[in-house]
């Protein structure tokens, strides 16, 4: 397991390049870059933040107008002049080649250095630092729950398959499938939130405004108090998926030889599902245990994230892709994919913990 451990490591990095150094030619190459953007700004076309479409944006026949002409190659057909242009592209560092801002990139990214917003004049490092905590927050607890709860269900589902409970379990579980996470949330908030009938919950934020004051514990009740409503709907939203995938998979090794001959040599049905069968139908759950935690972390909650007024990774990443905000773009990529990486190679030794038969060191590569 060593072996394969340190060959998939050396895989690592070349993969990462690979994955950055295509990302970057496409959005580089691509219209509509940061100076565009400030271009518009400074004209009064600029149209607001990442979600001011949902506070009200301007639309009509004017924004119309706005759109066709900031589609127009920015030096001339602004008006502005050449030499602000120029600073501009200075400013942003597009008056470098690209192969040049190519090469420095990668450079930065080797030292960990990710850069500098364009917009907020911070390092994307400390942005990051910054949002991460929302986002495990939101992310590691919605999938514990999702976990606990959907493989005992799917477990229990499997053995009483055709039963009164896999019946009214499966209608909870087709309102899972069929309403979004939002919807959830927003049906949280007019219920215990302040919308129409209970104020139990707060609204917004990850904590209280007087969090330091208060003590270690108090400050553990006030931390599970502003996630119970956003981590709710998340796992309302998430839990059916997994469910089924679980219940399948018991009942696809349920009916399989090995298991009906444990029965007839006279072992009590919990070994048989616990001993046997769930160490096989478990595989195919924790093959999708990585892409699950990253989609959680980083891109699963965006919407949830601007319900309840938390400044998560997945809300920076979008407005940085909307303002093309390029470092931000890179940098978090560049997490994201070490950490989705790394979660794979997580998920092959689950694989080898859960079943020992399984030897990746024997496979050719």
């Amino acid at each position: 397991m060593g072996r394969y451990i340190a060959r998939r490591l050396l895989l690592l990095f070349p993969t990462l390049i690979g994955i950055i150094t295509l990302n970057f030619f496409i959005v580089q190459l691509a219209p509509g870059g940061p100076v565009d953007q400030m271009i518009a700004t400074l004209t009064g076309q600029d149209q607001g933040g990442a979600t001011s479409r949902v506070a009200g944006a301007q639309s009509g026949p004017q924004a119309m107008e706005m759109t066709d002409s900031v589609q127009t190659q920015y030096a001339g057909a602004q008006g502005l002049d050449p030499e602000l242009i120029k600073a501009i592209e200075k400013q942003f560092g597009f008056d470098k080649p690209l192969h040049e801002r190519y090469f420095k990139m990668l450079k930065d990214y080797l030292l960990l250095d990710l850069g500098e917003s364009y917009y907020q004049n911070r390092p994307v490092l400390e942005l990051i630092k910054e949002r991460l905590p929302v986002s495990i927050s939101l992310g590691l607890w919605s999938l514990l729950l999702v976990y606990t709860i959907s493989i005992p269900m799917g477990v229990a589902k499997a053995v009483r398959d055709g039963s009164r409970f896999d019946a009214w379990t499966s209608g909870f579980i087709f309102v899972g499938y069929a309403v979004p996470s939002f919807l959830f949330a927003v049906f949280l908030i007019v219920l215990f939130a302040g919308g129409s009938y209970l104020d139990l919950f707060p609204l917004k934020g990850l904590t209280s405004n007087n969090f330091e004051d208060l003590s270690p514990f108090e400050k553990v009740i006030d931390y599970f108090w502003h996630l119970a409503l956003p981590v709710t709907a998340l796992t309302i939203g998430g839990f059916a998926t997994l469910t089924m995938l679980t219940k399948n998979s018991f009942l696809d090794e349920i009916s399989k030889q090995y298991v009906l001959t444990a029965r007839a040599k006279g072992i009590n049905q919990k070994r048989v599902l616990y001993g046997h069968v769930f160490r096989n139908a478990m595989l195919i759950v924790i093959a999708g245990f990585p892409a699950a935690l990253v989609g959680v972390l980083f891109t699963g909650v965006l919407l949830i994230e601007v319900i309840f007024s938390l400044d998560g990774l997945g809300l920076l990443g979008f407005e940085a892709v909307l303002r093309r905000d390029y470092p931000i773009m890179f940098g978090t990529l560049f997490i994201f994919t070490f950490i989705g990486l790394v979660m794979t190679l997580v998920g092959d030794i689950t694989y080898t913990l859960v079943d020992p038969r399984i030897d990746f060191e024997t496979r050719e590569t």
